[in-house]
């Protein structure tokens, strides 16, 4: 209460508070700020949100932990649908119980040409979440996307995520070097996959090399049978298998600055690190012995088909090379028992085992306290914990616990990711699209088919940067 007849006491009053105030305005740190590139100080205490060392008590997840956020709204826009969103939607229910704040989510199977007129269109979401970074790197070069080091600090992030997943977050923006965003789910492409009692009984074991996958292949070959299975069809995407098999071979034969050189068209497709590569694939690609149905019958059978004839009684082939969501395709009634995977092996041991994957990395389009929260919560494990114990998701975030996956294929897949010695994005969904969606996918094809030389084939590849 102010004193009725004291006017000193009341002057003096009003002084504590405005210095009060400002001793407050200057020691704040969840401001608004649109300035990407303008980074926060933070302390090192952590987050009341009993999982993970954020970056500090007063960060912006910890107040959301605290209440701080309640009845505040954050927009999000992807491409998740169908079964994906209601794995998504579950993912965040425990997190928007906790700290009152609304995710509303909004899904599309039209993402790609949707989130540009809106952003463009100034109606942008607060999160978009791109399962193709190449077209969040527009976004960023027109300074639209905030800079996540403006408030997540270096060593959170090293914390949370290997270097090779925060290096594939660092796009060039119009003032600098910009975090464009978190990852979140992953998905592992390197990966061969075998009827695992099949491969037992046959007395194979798993190739740690790559001489020793050769020696496996020509070995089944002599036993009577195909080693491999492989099916590049795909409707209007048919040719994307080969490229991923193009992209796992770059990363095993040249050098991780090359691949990504390679995505830009800094390395043309015509050149002979390129052309070997490509070499190498067609070594058991085109090796009528080692395929099931032989060269020909690679670009009519759909990529879901091609893993099916590992388990007929008895297999048909033996290996296929695929993303971990293949087994979404695996005839009912198996179980993680009868099937297990290995890494394919490196090639050329100076690079290491390098891993390829895909996923989806969240970028933030609008900079307010609880959009930074719902972000920094999003480079947790625990955002994903549920997802993950549903199968077929792999957590890129080093604090995801391993007892969280549903069998042991899936938690050697994340141990997989964390081991890499290189990680790499996808390279045909890192071009640009007239390539990585265009003539990557045709010029593959039709070397695979027969219609051209492989010579032909990576001139009409390289093409696409032209358009």
């Amino acid at each position: 209460m102010y004193a009725k007849n004291t006017k000193k006491a009341l002057t003096a009053f009003i002084l504590l508070i405005v210095l009060a105030m400002a001793i407050s305005a200057c020691g704040g740190k969840n401001n608004t700020n649109n300035g990407a590139n303008t980074p926060t100080e933070k302390p090192d205490a952590a987050a009341d949100d009993g999982n993970t060392d954020t970056n500090g008590g007063d960060s912006a997840l910890a107040q959301a932990m605290n209440g701080d956020f309640k009845g505040k709204k954050v927009t999000m826009f992807g491409p998740f649908t169908d079964a994906d969103e209601v794995k998504f939607t579950e993912s965040i229910k425990a997190f928007e119980e906790k700290t009152g704040i609304d995710i509303a989510y909004e899904g599309s199977k039209e993402f790609e040409a949707t989130i540009s007129v809106r952003v463009n269109g100034g109606n942008a979401p607060d999160i978009a979440d791109f399962p193709q970074p190449g077209l969040l790197k527009g976004f960023v070069e027109s300074g639209k996307v905030i800079d996540v080091k403006s408030f997540l600090s270096d060593d959170y992030l090293k914390k949370q995520y290997n270097q090779s997943w925060l290096d594939m977050a660092t796009m060039k923006g119009s003032s600098g070097d910009v975090m464009a965003g978190v990852w979140a789910r992953s998905s592992v492409k390197s990966l061969v996959w075998y009827n695992k009692k099949a491969f037992a009984d046959a007395g194979y074991t798993v190739p740690k090399t790559w001489a020793e996958l050769m020696t496996l292949t020509d070995q089944i070959a002599k036993d009577g049978d195909p080693a491999w299975s492989i099916g590049i069809e795909s409707g209007t995407a048919t040719g994307w298998p080969a490229t991923d098999w193009m992209e796992d071979i770059m990363l095993r034969t040249t050098t991780p600055e090359n691949y990504d050189k390679w995505l830009t068209g800094e390395l043309p497709f015509t050149d002979p690190i390129v052309k070997n590569a490509a070499e190498k694939m067609a070594e058991i690609w085109f090796n009528e012995d080692y395929v099931y149905g032989g060269r020909k019958s690679i670009a009519t059978t759909s990529f879901g088909d091609a893993v099916k004839p590992l388990f007929d009684n008895p297999p048909k082939a033996w290996l296929h090379r695929q993303a971990g969501f293949i087994t979404s395709f695996f005839p009912e009634g198996l179980t993680a028992d009868d099937y297990d995977w290995f890494p394919l092996p490196a090639i050329d041991e100076q690079y290491g085992q390098p891993a390829l994957i895909s996923g989806d990395i969240y970028a933030m389009f609008n900079d307010r306290p609880e959009v930074r929260a719902v972000l920094e919560f999003f480079s947790t494990g625990e955002s994903l914990k549920t997802w993950i114990q549903t199968g077929g998701v792999t957590a890129p975030m080093n604090d995801a616990d391993a007892s969280w996956y549903p069998n042991d294929q899936e938690r050697r897949m994340a141990e997989f990711i964390k081991t890499a010695d290189t990680i790499r994005f996808d390279g045909s969904d890192l071009m640009p699209g007239s390539v990585g969606a265009g003539t990557f996918w045709k010029g593959m094809t039709d070397w695979v088919s027969g219609t051209v030389d492989l010579d032909t084939a990576l001139k009409e590849i390289q093409a696409g940067y032209k358009k």
